[in-house]
């Protein structure tokens, strides 16, 4: 959301306030006072949140750099460069960096996400929805749920409806997890945030690791419907800590989706013309009033395109900058997704030196 929209809204606010001359002009002003507030909610958290989400983010490194990045005081991406793990999996060497076992998992994700086009692929597609759902399973007030590998660990989770389809990557990460003898949780995460980096035009991705893992059951009705009305999800969001604005951002991962489930007539239809690449064609799909045929747009995206809360972030994204626009906040938004329901940060450790370097280099 550019300052200065924001800046001659509150402006026009100030020259109007008090204005009630006519009933209709009445019921404008009121309806651009709730716009200017969503505005200067853009950036959502500030310390006091932070507070009441972490524990103890100011006694630790990693807390103060997630701290910073969720208030845009610090970047989301981070390029860094090629490195390789200081010794093989068990090793002493390994065993001595937290990241290095991270690196051989990463080598085998990118064997599972890339195909030989240099396209990510369906398994991509399910880490990236499977990270979602674990994670997602949280609200504020909630001392469970969120991202803590219960979508694996508990066998209630997936036989949920808005997880059809995921009991397949659910049998690989109980397979990878076991192999390299890593956290649930943050293989979940890990996995999660590594397929949107390999896609073609991915984000410089952050990453970090030290959740822990629970089997208890998170709590229902927590995950957005594709039916769902803007003011419906907005809420949703907002009592998970992400503000309208990075309910936006996160939703441009449907730029590598094929829906399955919600159309099974249409099963396999992609969400955009370039499912196998991480751009903005979703966005400017999605507001067109003809798209393409061949795609599958969702009721609760349509909905949200529309909204004067979220509208401007569509058009935003779907223009001229609009790549390195959403990259960076999706980068920032799937950050606060993947930490949900993460109460600690004195057992995380960035581990994005771990992850291949972005599709887009």
């Amino acid at each position: 959301m550019k300052l200065s929209g924001v800046s001659t809204l509150l402006c026009a606010l100030s020259l109007v306030d008090g204005i009630t001359a006519h009933p209709e002009m009445s019921k404008t002003l009121r309806e651009i006072e709730e716009v200017a507030k969503t505005k200067r909610a853009e950036s959502f958290l500030d310390w006091k949140d932070l507070d009441e989400l972490f524990e103890d983010y100011e006694d630790f490194a990693s807390g103060w750099s997630i701290a910073n990045i969720l208030l845009r005081r610090e970047p989301a991406q981070k390029r860094t460069d090629e490195w390789s793990p200081p010794g093989p999996p068990g090793s002493p060497k390994c065993k001595a960096d937290t990241c290095c076992i991270w690196a051989h998992v990463s080598k085998t994700l990118t064997e599972l996400f890339v195909d030989g086009n240099g396209q990510c692929n369906d398994n991509a597609r399910s880490a990236v929805r499977f990270g979602f759902h674990d994670a997602g399973a949280w609200r504020k007030g909630l001392d469970f749920g969120g991202a803590d590998g219960s979508l694996v660990l508990s066998d209630v989770e997936i036989n949920r409806r808005e997880n059809s389809g995921l009991a397949g990557w659910r049998n690989k990460v109980k397979e990878l997890v076991k192999k390299f003898d890593v956290g649930v949780a943050d293989f979940v995460q890990f996995a999660a945030t590594h397929a949107a980096v390999s896609c073609p035009l991915g984000p410089h991705m952050r990453v970090f690791v030290g959740r822990p893992d629970s089997s208890r059951t998170a709590p229902e009705n927590l995950i957005p419907s594709p039916f769902g009305t803007a003011d419906e999800l907005i809420q949703l969001f907002q009592d998970k800590s992400i503000s309208p604005h990075d309910l936006v951002a996160l939703l441009g991962a449907h730029s590598t989706s094929k829906q399955r489930f919600v159309d099974p007539q249409r099963a396999g239809a992609p969400q955009d013309t370039t499912p196998g690449i991480w751009d903005v064609l979703y966005y400017k799909e999605t507001l067109q009033q003809n798209p393409p045929a061949q795609i599958f747009r969702f009721q609760s995206d349509i909905n949200l395109s529309k909204d004067r809360r979220t509208a401007e972030e569509f058009r935003d994204f779907a223009g001229r900058g609009g790549q390195e626009h959403w990259n960076e906040d999706y980068a920032k938004a799937y950050l606060r997704l993947s930490l949900l329901g993460v109460r600690k940060t004195r057992d995380l450790t960035e581990c994005t030196k771990a992850l291949p370097q972005s599709g887009d280099d």
